[in-house]
């Protein structure tokens, strides 16, 4: 143990990280860069802050307050201690609606305070795409602003107080009129107040630099708003009173299409004057699809506010008729107007990357211009990025002149590197010639402040120099940010990775191969660190269930990167520190949809434990449940399904089992089926449901591993469904070779000359979930062999468990992306809605007619889609939405030793209130075995597949 953290672990009663995994989470922000800490400290009040500084003044070590860690130009990183302010520091102290002011802590997400301040018609003003993770001492330090900041300003409007430590300990209180301002402020600005009146742009996004013109005295002397957005450079802050804003009580959402960004951006200051809540600018370039936009290839998003839904929508109409525009679309309701919002607020991520696939960066994220020249500005700026060879596309604030954009800059090679500053360079003349700042939102940090004289002029700056002098003389405070800055293109994070793609087993055909690339993908804007209900959304379980960084799909992203990089995790695919992270993944791949960027931490969890494990033993839960397809054949082969049931009713025997097995103890062991799918498949062979058409379309009928030996009911209703609706239903060969298609046991003497024995097809589903992909490589091989005479045909191949079809469409093309039958067979995957609605359209289920409830499986949500199933669900009269969210058993994980606490917590999210809040009569909805299991094992209740109620409805309709 060092000296330093020694003495922290004597000081702060706060946890003091100086352990790989801590540092490791905190080596980068949003940003291009990356600095490695000492260790991270979470202090639990102000006196632990105090502490801290103390600490690391006495030995000169620098201290970085952070917050949510999704800062875009570097200033959430520092190669000292880290203060995490969101594992204590995070409440929210008080709300007094009368004053509408809110007292908070610097941790707290600034989603708890929007709900906080909602039943008082109260909201804050500032609200960042970032809010449901974003925390308000982060907001404060960067002066955040957000999309309705026409409305309501940046955070400095809404900052009233502020209680602040300095470098030295000093507690001050600063507000208004000098209140709290440390000795030597008001003679600074006293002594240059010529150049503060005339030396700073007067436009609404001015971020840049620190705001020493609130310190005038026409504009109060006000010593908390000079504070917002100096990036923890000055001081520490422990608590602010914030001011707060009537919420309208209706809001319209008028989208307005326009032909390209520049006509956008050259209407939005012209619709100002109309008062509205939000300007907001996009270009088609970053909508994966313009369902639901009206015509156009740039759309300002204007919103209304008014008491009534009748006044929103007449401002939002009064918007479209003073707008010249190609088409527009006014929307009341407020789910049709979060789903667009949805589309403008990812763009954040979904901007990391260009059409093509290819990988773009922050770096000129965020600058401002006055509103009127933002057309200009676009031009300009897109001229300059095509002399440069460069390519990007602006959205953000376009009501306030501030663009977001990231460009595809090369940071990975020396010239590339070299052009990234020379472009920043040109950029930034172009930006003053404008009347611009630097940045309009996100701060300088690293990113912009080494070019902050061009903006400010060399005097200027030294007036920072001298400002943060007195602050904090000792220069302690986040050095490197703002004054006496690093060099915009030093400490990137990109640097440190390998330059050779390494070798690995899956395709990544996103990002060409390289397992690098695909780490990259995290850029760091942490949607996947919600606290808040994600509704429909899945990512990320675990996050949600720990509330820590490394059980985030970023802080699991994070380690990968330093793994990659080999200086902090120095053992590579051995590393217990990425082990032990990874651990916690549910593997749901809620983050392949739900993450803007699509991080797949799924794969790269299968990834890492096939190389961690390779040549070595693994843990006994990837023997038992890894090779569960192997044991529950033996048992169907020997028909010990009786004799297996009856040992698992024995306490004593079964207990000995989990624990040899690595299974949890709190699991019961789920029952076999006495007759597995297939063999009644083979008992009623030949004879059809009534109704059924010789005629109809062939499908194949998937036997995964669960219908066919845990749930072959599920089977069997698809059965019945499948041949009422007029399909043709057959089950896959079991033999090789010119097997006959669909007789489940190709018995023909033709067929045993010919063929050679192979089994059941399998998906490989439990091989890839616990990282044998070698095994899982050959099964998936034996299946494409097995499967040769169906891809002779044109049937399409219809799987009940969403999981083993997720596995299918995606996994088993990943795995075998040299073997052209992989693609084939994942192409003809369909689920049980899905084929009925393509091959049946013309057939209609039966009217059940009642409210459902459930939850959409993880895997249907991330990869297949649930489109198919709404639609099938309403044909039926099966009424009411599915949760979001995971069910927590996640196929081997909620069985695992360890994973019980957290797999409850993962059900107890969303799916068991949604459970325990059902209408009487409800269906109970879960396609996936293991969303059954949870259900029964943890609220005592039987889901169903919707297979099985639409099955029942035929019963009763034939009664």
């Amino acid at each position: 143990m060092t000296d330093l953290e020694a003495a922290l672990r004597r000081a702060v009663r706060g946890e003091v990280g100086f352990d790989t995994t801590s540092r490791a989470l905190t080596t980068m922000d949003a940003s291009n860069y990356r600095r490695v800490p000492l260790g991270v400290v979470a202090p639990r009040d102000a006196d632990d802050v105090a502490a801290v500084l103390e600490v690391c003044r006495e030995r000169a070590v620098p201290v970085v307050a952070r917050g949510g860690g999704t800062s875009i130009a570097g200033q959430a990183t520092g190669t000292g201690v880290v203060l995490d302010f969101t594992r204590h520091m995070n409440r929210l102290v008080g709300i007094d609606p009368q004053a509408r002011t809110a007292v908070v802590q610097p941790g707290l997400v600034l989603d708890r305070l929007q709900d906080a301040a909602a039943p008082h018609g109260l909201r804050f003003g500032p609200d960042p795409s970032t809010h449901s993770r974003c925390t308000l001492g982060g907001m404060i330090g960067n002066n955040s602003c957000g999309s309705h900041s026409v409305a309501w300003g940046t955070t400095a409007d809404s900052v009233r107080e502020l209680s602040v430590l300095t470098a030295r300990g000093r507690r001050l209180r600063l507000g208004q009129e000098w209140a709290g301002a440390p000795e030597g402020l008001r003679d600074l600005v006293d002594g240059d107040l010529a150049r503060l009146r005339t030396g700073f742009p007067d436009l609404p996004r001015r971020i840049s630099g620190y705001a020493l013109d609130a310190l005038l005295p026409e504009r109060g002397a006000d010593v908390a708003r000079a504070f917002c957005g100096s990036e923890g450079t000055l001081g520490v802050l422990t608590e602010a009173v914030v001011g707060l804003v009537e919420s309208p009580r209706a809001r319209a959402l008028a989208v307005l299409g326009y032909a390209d960004e520049a006509g956008a951006a050259e209407a939005a200051a012209g619709l100002l004057p109309l008062g509205p809540l939000t300007v907001e600018g996009m270009a088609v370039d970053l909508v994966p699809a313009t369902e639901g936009l009206p015509r156009g290839g740039a759309w300002l998003f204007v919103e209304t506010g008014g008491d009534t839904e009748a006044e929103a929508r007449a401002r939002a109409e009064a918007v479209v008729r003073a707008a010249d525009v190609v088409d527009a679309l006014v929307v009341t309701d407020p789910g049709g107007q979060r789903a667009l919002w949805r589309i403008r607020e990812d763009a954040s991520g979904t901007a990391t990357r260009m059409p093509d696939g290819s990988e773009a960066w922050p770096g000129w994220e965020d600058c401002a211009v006055p509103p009127a020249r933002l057309g200009g500005y676009l031009r300009d700026f897109r001229r300059l990025m095509s002399a440069h060879g460069l390519r990007g596309t602006p959205y953000g604030h376009f009501g306030d002149g501030c663009i977001h954009v990231r460009v595809d800059f090369d940071l990975l090679s020396d010239a590339g590197v070299a052009r990234f500053r020379r472009f920043s360079e040109e950029l930034a003349d172009v930006v003053v010639a404008h009347g611009g700042s630097l940045s309009g939102e996100h701060g300088d940090g690293q990113a912009r402040a080494e070019l902050l004289p061009r903006m400010y002029g060399a005097e200027t700056v030294a007036l920072f120099e001298r400002a943060k002098a007195v602050w904090d003389p000792d220069d302690l405070l986040n050095p490197g940010m703002l004054v006496r800055p690093a060099p915009l293109d030093a400490n990137l994070r990109f640097s440190v990775l390998p330059r050779e793609p390494v070798d690995v087993a899956f395709g990544y055909p996103s990002d060409d191969g390289d397992f690098s690339a695909a780490v990259r993908r995290c850029v760091g804007v942490a949607k996947c660190r919600t606290t808040s209900a994600p509704g429909a959304g899945v990512m990320c379980p675990s996050f949600r269930a720990t509330g820590e960084e490394e059980h985030s799909t970023r802080g699991r992203a994070r380690l990968l990167h330093e793994m990659l990089a080999g200086e902090l995790v120095t053992d590579g695919w051995r590393s217990t520190e990425v082990r032990d992270a990874l651990d916690l993944c549910l593997s749901c791949k809620g983050c392949r949809s739900d993450c803007p960027v699509e991080v797949d931490m799924a794969t790269y969890k299968a990834e890492f434990l096939h190389h961690h494990y390779a040549g070595r033993r693994r843990p006994a839960a990837h023997y038992a449940m890894g090779w569960l397809p192997v044991w529950l054949r033996w048992a169907a082969r020997v028909r010990a399904a009786p004799v297996v049931n009856a040992l698992a009713s024995v306490r004593p025997l079964t207990a000995v089992a989990k624990r040899l097995g690595g299974i949890a103890g709190q699991r019961q062991v789920p029952r076999l089926a006495r007759e597995p799918f297939s063999r009644w498949w083979r008992r009623r062979r030949g004879r059809p449901a009534a109704g059924g058409d010789p005629g109809g379309d062939l499908v194949v009928l998937w036997p995964d591993t669960f219908t066919e030996h845990l749930s072959p009911s599920v089977g069997r209703a698809a059965v019945r469904v499948l041949e009422t609706a007029g399909l043709r239903v057959a089950l896959p060969p079991t033999l090789r070779g010119r097997a006959v298609v669909g007789d489940g046991t190709s018995r023909s003497a033709l067929a045993l000359l010919t063929a050679r024995r192979g089994g059941r097809v399998c998906c490989g589903l439990t091989y890839v979930s616990t990282g044998q992909l070698d095994r899982a490589r050959a099964v998936m091989r034996r299946t494409l062999d097995l499967m040769a005479p169906v891809l002779a045909t044109s049937a399409p191949v219809v799987v009940l468990e969403p999981s083993c079809a997720a596995a299918l469409r995606t996994d088993l093309p990943e795995l075998l992306r040299d073997d052209p039958r992989a693609a084939r067979l994942a192409a003809r995957v369909l689920t049980f809605a899905e084929a009925l609605e393509r091959h049946a359209p013309h057939w209609t289920p039966p009217a059940v007619n009642l409210p459902a409830v459930g939850q959409t499986h993880c895997h249907q949500h991330a990869v297949l889609g649930d489109a198919a199933d709404r639609r099938l669900r309403a044909s039926a009269g099966l009424t009411g939405e599915l949760s979001g969210g995971c069910c927590g058993l996640a196929g081997n994980f909620g069985f695992e030793a360890g994973h019980y606490e957290v797999s409850a917590a993962c059900a107890e999210d969303q799916l068991l209130p949604a459970v325990r809040e059902a209408p009487d009569g409800a269906v109970l909805l879960a396609d996936g075995f293991s969303c059954r299991t949870q259900l029964e094992q943890l609220a005592g209740v039987r889901g169903r597949h919707l297979a099985e109620v639409l099955a029942e409805g035929l019963a009763e309709g034939s009664e």
